[in-house]
């Protein structure tokens, strides 16, 4: 049976979907990109904002239209809130809750009467993962938060924490290696947690993988800047450990992180930030920010500006502020205005493009490892155009003669000059 994926948000899904890809090819199934040639879809859907939501209904419906014979499941967070309503739209045939995505293809396979063939003869997960282009994969380590953000419904779509076991991860590292992946992306809903359920965390975590596993290169998503255990940066003396971090900050002002119920102070953030830039030269730290809470006054809005300035990012992403039902926040009184949301967010959007700007000039004359991946430009001079990442995530490109593969190679480059969408580089 072919099988067609689908994820919207954020990373975290994009690792369920290459767990379940793994499990369908086990089962004896194959992953395709096309969707019309697909008997069965799976959509990961999202719920993290009012147009998160839109965007799932979106797809389900789109899905549905142009493959109207192929069983479609639902999961993710959309369905788990809004499990009745995404149940009765056109086409679903099963909704799958976060707290049962564990057993989705057995639940996918059993309650739909896909009948399952005998494994496959080549490597579990070969076809799933190449097949959707990946040099790297994405693996989920740990589900859950046990805090409550006034603007967040994320941590009650995806419940209490729980923690995979380190030998677990380490085994699917091993295996993921195995299949050519050269490197993981750690990930979780709050990563800086892991471990409280196990009696572990997450320097433990880091630390096995490392010495158990030889994945060359090893990445962790989106962390929150808080419970950070003793001991985290010197992790990243090891080449292997990428000097990389994406620190959701959410605001530069102390007040508008209290109404968040943010656990970090903008002191202890920057403090955070420092660590990192001294453990590692040209440490890349890249953020989130939201414009427009509730309440925010000119003069919070002016502290969160200037404080963002000073700090300086690698890349910021830039969200204005909307209600989410069943949030906290939603119901906060004074509500911020579109107009002024969208003044606030024209002003950081210019200042985070020149910080970009400044830290990637700071990087030019570097060298650096670069994975390079399948995407490629055909040039008019006969050339081709190779795209991949520097271990401090930058976007970089490499013109190489026709017929020169660098696909899913690691090879060390020079960058030397600023492009509007990457930086040029030649090999050494």
């Amino acid at each position: 049976m072919q099988i067609h994926l689908k994820t919207l948000g954020c990373r975290l899904n994009e690792a369920e979907l290459e767990t379940w890809a793994q499990a369908f090819q086990a089962k004896g199934h194959s992953v395709t990109r096309n969707l019309s040639d697909a008997q069965l879809v799976v959509i990961n859907s999202c719920a993290v904002t009012q147009d998160a939501v839109k965007k799932s209904k979106q797809l389900i419906r789109r899905i549905h239209r142009d493959n109207p014979q192929a069983k479609l499941v639902v999961s993710g967070c959309y369905a788990t809130l809004n499990e009745t309503e995404a149940a009765q739209l056109m086409g679903v045939d099963l909704i799958v809750g976060n707290r049962d995505k564990n057993r989705l293809v057995e639940k996918a396979l059993t309650e739909l009467n896909l009948d399952s063939m005998p494994a496959m003869s080549t490597e579990p997960g070969e076809v799933s993962l190449f097949s959707r282009g990946r040099q790297r994969a994405f693996v989920k380590v740990q589900d859950g938060c046990r805090y409550r953000c006034t603007f967040c419904i994320v941590t009650v779509a995806r419940g209490e924490e729980h923690s995979r076991p380190i030998q677990a991860v380490i085994d699917e590292i091993n295996a993921l290696q195995n299949q050519g992946i050269n490197e993981a992306i750690i990930t979780g809903v709050h990563l800086g947690g892991y471990g409280n359920d196990i009696d572990s965390n997450l320097v433990e975590l880091i630390s096995e993988i490392l010495a158990k596993t030889e994945i060359p290169r090893l990445r962790l998503g989106s962390l929150e800047p808080w419970e950070l255990p003793d001991g985290f940066f010197e992790l990243f003396k090891n080449p292997r450990l990428m000097p990389h971090l994406h620190l959701p900050l959410q605001s530069g002002s102390d007040s508008v992180l209290r109404r968040m119920a943010r656990r970090c102070k903008t002191a202890e953030f920057a403090e955070i930030v420092q660590l990192a830039r001294a453990a590692i030269p040209h440490f890349n730290i890249t953020t989130d920010i939201i414009v427009g809470f509730p309440g925010e006054t000119e003069q919070e809005w002016r502290e969160s500006y200037d404080y963002i300035q000073n700090l300086g990012f690698g890349h910021i992403h830039i969200f204005s502020y909307s209600p989410r039902e069943g949030t906290k926040a939603a119901g906060l009184p004074d509500q911020i205005g579109q107009e002024i949301k969208k003044q606030r967010s024209k002003q950081l959007h210019a200042l985070a493009e020149s910080m970009k700007q400044d830290f990637v000039s700071a990087n030019l004359g570097c060298l650096a490892d670069v994975l390079w991946e399948g995407h490629t430009e055909s040039l008019d001079n006969g050339m081709t155009r190779y795209f991949g990442y520097t271990p401090n995530y930058l976007r970089v490109a490499c013109d190489v003669s026709d017929g020169a593969s660098l696909e899913n190679r690691i090879r060390p480059a020079k960058l030397q000059a600023a492009r509007s969408q990457f930086i040029e580089t030649v090999l050494i």
